[in-house]
């Protein structure tokens, strides 16, 4: 009897690719289903969404939720492009009418939007829908690729985990660029690691159109180009190439938004006028982490049970970069971390919204990662099965309907 035909070249390459990423995708679906069938239940339950406006955490269904706050924003982006002007409302002082506001989100994740949109007729909320969750698993899958590297693939699997059910991560799957500037750190990290140099250029490049934190991944690209050249002198075209691409897509958008309003500054004008966003030198973050520490809510956007979580997260943040420094990392994971979070500390903002601000810095994860992953395959399913499902709560409900997600 003759022997069957080996599979073809295709065949194995699909092979392989179930073998590599499916482990990965499987872990970070099933994760993130619990949790979310967690904060629909709870939202049906509680139905005070039906009571509110559908901008501002409401709607006719529940799954409306998830495209509202600054989810409206996008979807008006998608539909209608930007119209930046600063412009104060008659009667207020130092306020900004809402003809600006759309500005300052970045265009990336609107971009990708509207051109799913006109691709598959999905609209401007299921399009949005379309990208966060599938680069929610693009970023899943860099998560893994930077954690193996340094810890190996269990300890990837998870570092994939835990950001599925990090205090923020309801965003993951709701309209909003948390998922889209994540994935693109995450592998402009990776193409650092494995000095790729102009593939992390171009991903810092795009990730700067994002939003605005991503200052920190260019600074993050630059320390670890300057390191490169210094070690190795005869190498400096690509990672001198990449240092000089990567900054472009922040400093072209914050510049085109001067250039429309008429004050180079405008940017920062808006956020502080429009949102109540601006750089304070952590002033704002001190005062919420004392109030809250002797019970008093009489703090700018007090929340209190959403602040709650976000104290934690702010003081956990800390512990877990030490622990990541010890490990000795590359330089790109460490300056990428710390700018990051000291550039939210720093911001006055919504104080509850930190859990969904350091949603991005997955190298914390890594530290946690290398430990869990010596648990047996039953307790890593009891510890992450248990966040994934709670999740639903402090990740999902609290974000979206007790505070300003």
């Amino acid at each position: 009897m003759p022997r069957p035909a080996p599979p073809g070249l295709p065949e194995r390459w699909r092979r392989a690719a179930a073998a590599r990423y499916g482990p990965v995708l499987a872990t970070y679906g099933v994760l993130k289903l619990a949790g979310f069938a967690v904060f629909m239940y709870l939202l049906d339950s509680a139905g005070d969404f039906r009571e509110k406006h559908p901008r501002f955490g409401g709607g006719e269904h529940t799954w409306d939720v998830l495209g509202s706050w600054d989810g409206w924003w996008y979807q008006q982006i998608a539909l209608h492009g930007y119209d930046p002007a600063l412009e104060p409302v008659p009667g207020a002082t130092g306020m900004i009418t809402l003809k600006g506001n759309s500005a300052a989100f970045f265009p990336l994740y609107p971009a990708l939007m509207k051109l799913v949109s006109a691709v598959t007729g999905l609209g401007p909320y299921g399009s949005g829908m379309a990208v966060s969750v599938v680069f929610s698993f693009v970023a899943a899958l860099g998560v893994h690729a930077v954690t193996a590297r340094l810890g190996g693939p269990r300890a990837g699997l998870v570092a994939v985990g835990l950001w599925a059910v990090w205090p923020g991560s309801g965003t993951e799957w709701a309209v909003y660029s948390e998922s889209v500037y994540t994935a693109l750190a995450a592998w402009a990290c990776y193409a650092v690691m494995t000095r790729r140099w102009l593939t992390a250029g171009v991903l810092t490049f795009t990730a700067g159109l994002a939003r605005p934190t991503a200052v920190a991944l260019v600074a993050a690209l630059a320390v670890a180009g300057l390191v490169e050249v210094w070690r190795h002198r005869e190498r400096w075209r690509r990672p001198l190439l990449a240092v000089a691409i990567a900054p472009l897509g922040t400093a072209g958008y914050l510049g085109w938004v001067g250039y429309r309003m008429g004050d180079w500054n405008g940017y920062s004008k808006l956020q502080d006028g429009a949102w109540a966003h601006k750089f304070d030198y952590g002033r704002h973050t001190a005062d919420v982490l004392t109030s809250v520490a002797v019970g008093r809510t009489d703090y700018h956007f007090a929340m209190p049970f959403e602040d709650m979580i976000g104290v934690a997260v702010v003081l956990t943040v800390p512990v877990l970069t030490v622990l990541l420094v010890r490990l000795r990392p590359p330089a790109v994971l460490v300056v990428y971390t710390v700018l990051s979070y000291l550039m939210v500390m720093g911001t006055q903002q919504y104080f509850g919204n930190v859990s969904r601000y350091l949603l991005p810095l997955f190298p914390l994860f890594i530290p946690p990662a290398l430990a869990m992953r010596r648990l047996r395959r039953p307790s890593l399913m009891t510890v992450l099965g248990t966040a994934a499902l709670a999740s639903g709560s402090y990740a999902g409900y609290a974000l979206f309907e007790l505070g300003v997600p």
